[in-house]
């Protein structure tokens, strides 16, 4: 039985035993993650997710964090500017060995998820920066008596008041102001929204949003997982 797996934007086929080089991961040598995006499960009766299937999983564990290869990379000018300029640099890997496939049941194994190193920045960030205090609002000065009724106040606009008291979705990564805005219109207000989220919920916010695969490319569920929970 094979599976095949997405993380840090790229698939892998694996089978139970195998050792791979993938992105970073954040996790210490000797942990246990799990691989929730699974595509395919190959065998006798294969199964193709749309796009993931639900309830499957890979289990695997972390062997050591490593670098890759050096890279070179060589700039030079010629002509007027006569200059040059030298850079290498070696991929942060994490080296993993696969001990289970999970056809089932992935929800209540108790594992932890794999996050890569973007979404774990993210999360550090949103435990690091303290909640902003609300300011007491200001006592209203006693209003002299009006020759005329006064005006009606004019009614809130509805996305002021999805946004009152929700959380700031800016922390996920990927997330700006104009995107949490479009969030918030869509009734979208708390990590625990996105962190129940289905794959059809996912499939319909990417239309909403017209940003097709963002949600799973930025790991938007497992950082709101994460965030939830604090």
């Amino acid at each position: 039985m094979f599976a095949v797996i997405k993380t840090g934007g790229k698939q892998y086929k694996v089978h139970s035993g195998d050792t791979l080089r993938i992105e970073k991961l954040i996790a210490d040598a000797g942990e246990t993650v799990q691989f929730n995006e699974v595509l395919m499960l190959g065998g006798d009766t294969p199964v193709i997710g749309a796009p993931m299937i639900d309830g499957a999983a890979v289990q695997a564990e972390v062997v050591d964090q490593i670098k890759g290869e050096k890279v070179i990379h060589f700039v030079k000018r010629r002509r007027k500017h006569s200059s040059k300029r030298t850079k290498g640099h070696r991929q942060k890997l994490t080296l993993v060995k696969i001990t289970e496939i999970l056809a089932s049941g992935a929800g209540k194994s108790g594992v932890k998820a794999a996050v890569g190193s973007i979404a774990g920045v993210a999360v550090a960030a949103a435990a690091a920066t303290p909640a902003k205090k609300k300011a007491a609002p200001k006592a209203e000065k006693p209003a002299a008596e009006p020759k005329a009724a006064p005006k009606a106040a004019p009614a809130k606009k509805a996305s002021d008041a999805k946004s009152s008291g929700a959380d700031d979705l800016k922390v996920l990564s990927g997330i700006g102001p104009a995107l949490e805005k479009k969030l918030h219109e869509n009734g979208v207000t708390s990590f625990a929204q996105i962190a129940a989220w289905t794959e059809a919920d996912i499939a319909d916010m990417d239309t909403k949003l017209s940003f097709k695969g963002r949600i799973e490319r930025e790991g938007w569920v497992a950082q709101a997982i994460e965030l939830a929970k604090g």
